[in-house]
């Protein structure tokens, strides 16, 4: 990659049409609007509608990029999806995306269009998008001519009442990968850290039929469990050879995949906060660059973001390590008037932990640390505070509403560099340097991001509820600009069950 600069070209973003305001939400679940708000910068939430998923926001999002790029499909070498959001156990959700766009363009440019375009998905949590990229990147630098495709979909779904509800979000973002970007040069050199980690994730549920059984009985009025021979049905349903239904299989138990994570918010925020720092330390030694060199570097710092203000809450321990490397940590100490913890003060290891914590949120608070957010983190978390959580589009959005604030602002960037921080659970970071071209300012303006998220519309909570139960069919969005659909999923009942089927409108379906 070093012979030819190598890099992202433009980016487009599919955001639903459809958002919940936060305000609503924290009404219904009796948390303080202020808590979300200006804790955590939550305003909207973004929320698929009932035919979306994770292969239409995709196909959307490419879709767009191939038109303002007026791209050939029999260009375009490669698709790859970074996704926590699969549709499919083994069929990649980057076929569906496939299918859809070489359908929309075969009138044009014939049914094969797509043959020879690779496709696949990498799923890491939230930083599977990034490992395509950087994949991507190797793979356009080998040959000139090669034009790669990324995107990032997801929808961050959790249980109604838990502790991520607030966080949820859905979207795509699709960047255009080869030599010579008008848009961000990549350096090749990524720093990385991984460690084991259950801090999210998303298991295959082992039940045994019999538990399901009792579940429902007991769910029923008047009856028991205790009134049915469930020794007697269990041993039918766990012989023979035929498959009749769901629980007439050959298995004991019954594997159930849930959209929903299970996940341990406290903790990811350690592995986050701990896995960033360690893959920056991998990528100072890389580029032989040192700690306290960051804001000599760097114009800005864009970042995976669960929930808009993440970073900056995080980000004090690093923040101090660079004050500390400049040789301004006393004065900034003295400044702020802030009291350092000291371990020997502490006999019980765990009030240290404490208080270090404390500490670490009373450097946010300083105006110093302010200034800082605000010139370097600030400008990637708008997006964010409008859509919510993207998984493994949320860095990519990051990066995007980093270029549009700069050029509302009329901040020049040419010549400077992002340093990107992303991170997957379980647990991945990973640390890059992207360098803005002189012609980002003709690219950015295309995004139309903000453009956009003022034009959605807003639903209420009922609406919110049932889109999250799955119990509405048909779209809730009205008349909008087209885009591709879910149009049926096979049943238990049909052949080729779970086959899904989608559709191009000229306008979103009602």
């Amino acid at each position: 990659m070093s012979s030819s600069s190598v890099g992202i070209d433009d980016f487009s973003v599919y955001i639903p049409q459809l958002y919940l305001p936060i305000e609503q939400l924290a009404e219904k679940r009796a948390i303080s609007y202020a808590k979300l708000n200006k804790g955590l910068g939550l305003t909207q939430m973004a929320v698929a509608d009932a035919r979306e998923d994770t292969a239409t926001m995709a196909a959307n999002a490419v879709l767009d990029l191939m038109h303002k790029n007026d791209l050939d499909p029999c260009t375009v070498g490669r698709i790859y999806l970074g996704t926590e959001s699969a549709l499919d156990g083994a069929k990649p959700t980057a076929t569906y995306v496939l299918d859809m766009l070489q359908d929309h363009f075969a009138s044009t440019y014939g049914p094969n269009c797509f043959l020879h375009c690779d496709v696949v998905d990498l799923t890491f949590a939230c930083i599977g998008g990034i490992d395509a990229l950087q994949n991507s990147l190797e793979w356009a630098a080998g040959r000139e001519d090669r034009i790669g495709i990324v995107v990032a979909s997801d929808s961050a779904k959790y249980e109604m009442g838990s502790t991520g509800e607030y966080t949820q979000g859905a979207g795509a973002v699709a960047m255009l990968v080869k030599r010579d970007p008008r848009l961000l040069k990549i350096d090749p050199d990524f720093g990385v850290a991984t460690r084991p980690a259950h801090d999210f994730f998303k298991p295959k549920r082992k039940v045994s039929k019999r538990a399901i059984i009792r579940e429902v009985i007991e769910m029923l009025p008047d009856l028991s469990a205790e009134d049915y021979q469930l020794d007697e049905l269990e041993q039918k349903l766990n012989s023979g050879l035929d498959v009749k239904g769901v629980l007439d299989c050959n298995e004991r138990f019954l594997t159930l995949h849930k959209d929903t994570p299970v996940f341990d918010g406290p903790y990811s925020t350690e592995a986050y906060q701990a896995r960033i720092r360690e893959a920056l330390i991998d990528f100072r030694r890389r580029g032989g660059t040192k700690t306290g060199s960051l804001t000599d570097h760097y114009a800005a710092l864009a970042f995976h973001l669960p929930y808009a203000y993440q970073a900056r809450r995080m980000f004090s321990e690093l923040y101090m390590e660079e004050l500390k490397a400049k040789n301004e940590w006393m004065e900034f100490i003295e400044r702020n008037d802030l009291d350092v913890p000291c371990a020997d003060d502490y006999e019980n290891r765990e009030e240290y932990i404490t208080k270090c914590s404390e500490f670490l949120r009373a450097v946010t608070k300083t105006e110093d640390y302010g200034k800082f957010v605000e010139q370097y983190i600030a400008p990637g978390e708008w997006a964010s505070s409008r859509v919510g959580n993207l998984y493994s589009g949320s860095v990519f959005l990051s990066i995007v509403a980093t270029l549009e604030a700069a050029l509302t602002d009329d901040r020049e960037l040419s010549g400077e560099k992002i340093l990107v921080f992303a991170y997957g659970s379980g647990s991945k970071a990973k640390v890059c340097a992207m360098e803005v071209q002189e012609d980002w300012r003709q690219v950015t303006k295309d995004f139309d991001l903000q453009l956009r998220l003022d034009n959605r519309q807003e639903i209420d909570y009922p609406t919110y509820e049932k889109l999250h139960r799955c119990g509405l069919d048909k779209n809730v969005a009205h008349q909008c600009e087209g885009g591709f659909f879910l149009a049926d999923v096979h049943d238990s009942s049909e052949e080729n069950e779970g086959v899904r089927h989608y559709g191009y409108a000229a306008s979103v379906m009602a």
